[in-house]
C-alpha cells in the first residue's frame, strides 16, 4: 500500500500531536523551548508595596512572615505537581537552588497538601523549601497562571518575573544573582 504525500504529512502530524499530548513527551518538549527568563530594566521594575505575606512551612518547621525577608534576595515559585510546565522547570531550579540555597532565600508556594508535594518530591529527589499561603501574597506577585517565578533584590523591586516554564539555571539567571548579592541596600 503507498501512501499519498497528504496521508503521510496527517500521519506525522498525528504522531507529534499525540507525543504532546503523552505527559513525559510533553515535559521534555516545554524543557526544550524554555529559555532564560529576561531581566527587567530597572524603569520597568516594580517594587512591593506590602511585605505582609504569610507562609505555613510544608517541609520546614518555621512559617514566614515575608516582613522578615526585607534587604534580602528572593527567589519566589508558584507551582503544582499537576502542572507540566511547573515540572518541566524543575531540574534547572534544583541546579540553582543547590548553588545558591545558602544566599537567596528559596521560596516555592503551593495549593496543594503535603502528602502529594512529599511524594513528588521523594520520585525525583528534590528537596525545596514549600510552603502554603496563609494569606494573599503582595499585588505585586499575583499571578493567575503557575508556574510564575520572581525574584526579589534587596531593595524589594522584582528584578525578574516569568510565567511559565524557564530555565533557571542560566548564565543570565546566575549574574542577576550574584549582582543583586552583591549590591548594598540603600537606606532613603
Amino acid at each position: 500500500m503507498k501512501l499519498s504525500k497528504r496521508q503521510i504529512s496527517n500521519l506525522i502530524f498525528l504522531i507529534i500531536i499525540g507525543l504532546l499530548i503523552y505527559p513525559p513527551t510533553k515535559i521534555q518538549f516545554i524543557r526544550l523551548i524554555s529559555f532564560a527568563p529576561s531581566i527587567i530594566e530597572k524603569n520597568k521594575q516594580q517594587k512591593l508595596n506590602n511585605y505582609n505575606w504569610s507562609l505555613e512551612g510544608l517541609n520546614t518547621t518555621e512559617a514566614v512572615n515575608f516582613n522578615e525577608l526585607k534587604n534580602k534576595v528572593v527567589f519566589v515559585n508558584f507551582w503544582a505537581t499537576w502542572c507540566p510546565p511547573c515540572v518541566a522547570e524543575m531540574p534547572s531550579i534544583k541546579k540553582l537552588h543547590k548553588d545558591y540555597k545558602d544566599k537567596v532565600v528559596f521560596i516555592f508556594v503551593s495549593n496543594e497538601k503535603w502528602p502529594v508535594i512529599n511524594k513528588f518530591y521523594r520520585e525525583n529527589e528534590y528537596d525545596f523549601p514549600t510552603y502554603n499561603n496563609l494569606s494573599n501574597p503582595p499585588k505585586e506577585l499575583s499571578s493567575s497562571s503557575i508556574p510564575a517565578t520572581f525574584i526579589i533584590n534587596k531593595e524589594g523591586s522584582i528584578v525578574m518575573s516569568k510565567k511559565g516554564a524557564a530555565n533557571w539555571n542560566s548564565d543570565k539567571v546566575r549574574v542577576l544573582l550574584d549582582s543583586s548579592l552583591k549590591e548594598e541596600v540603600r537606606v532613603n
